[in-house]
């Protein structure tokens, strides 16, 4: 316990708390204080200025980031007849309809993205009370919801992050994994902000990014200068 004591006062000594850090030296900060002995996921905190109670300042949408999220993305699509075939050919990791509804309430959760053609929709939504608090309820806000299987398959795939207000206005996102190195990351990261920033609501109204933090699952967190990372986005 001593041992990862010092190890944890050593990672800490690493972040000044009162800095906000440049996007640039977040990211390396970030790798450099994960220091588990997994591959380490890189988190994103954003908190907004918006009121999430309000139906018309919801922020929520999917992007696709240029790296990736480091792993495999498990997906499953709910479709029948040509569309079955056609999400099997994309690459989908399980295809189905009743079925698949079936596993799901017998507690099989093993998929990371759920896609639907809209007429599946019906089918679906015997399992939303499983899948939504989850975040895995297809839904055609972010592209989880359509009849272009084969692109929506690609895009998950690929690592298409999909984002979501919560009651207290942060967003938070995993950009991906230590392994994929600062530069990556810190393109992701910058992917990620644009999208928040062309997702404000109108009616949000003051500042709309207060604050940006990035961390290690098991980092401490660090401050992102709100300015420099709103300026690296083009």
């Amino acid at each position: 316990m001593a041992k990862k004591g010092k190890r944890l006062k050593k990672v800490n000594d690493l972040v000044d708390r009162n800095n906000k850090y440049s996007v640039e030296d977040a990211m390396k900060l970030a790798v450099e204080t994960a220091q588990a002995k997994f591959d380490e996921s890189i988190e994103v905190a954003v908190k907004l200025g918006v009121d999430p109670k309000q139906s018309d300042q919801q922020v929520r949408g999917a992007v696709s980031l240029p790296n990736g999220l480091g792993k495999p993305v498990r997906v499953i699509v709910f479709a029948k007849g040509p569309k079955e075939k056609e999400a099997q050919e994309a690459g989908a990791d399980f295809v189905g309809a009743d079925d698949l509804v079936e596993k799901i309430k017998g507690g099989w959760l093993d998929f990371d993205k759920a896609i639907a053609t809209p007429d599946m929709m019906a089918t679906v939504s015997k399992v939303a009370k499983v899948l939504g608090p989850r975040g895995l309820m297809p839904n055609p806000k972010v592209g989880t919801v359509t009849m272009n299987v084969t692109d929506a398959v690609s895009a998950e795939k690929k690592g298409k992050l999909s984002y979501r207000v919560e009651k207290a206005g942060i967003v938070h996102a995993s950009i991906g994994k230590k392994s994929m190195g600062a530069d990556a990351l810190r393109q992701n990261f910058n992917t990620f902000i644009g999208a928040l920033m062309k997702a404000k609501p109108a009616s949000s109204k003051g500042v709309y990014m207060k604050n940006i933090a990035v961390s290690s699952t098991m980092g401490p967190g660090i401050t992102v200068d709100v300015s420099n990372a709103q300026g690296q986005v083009s």
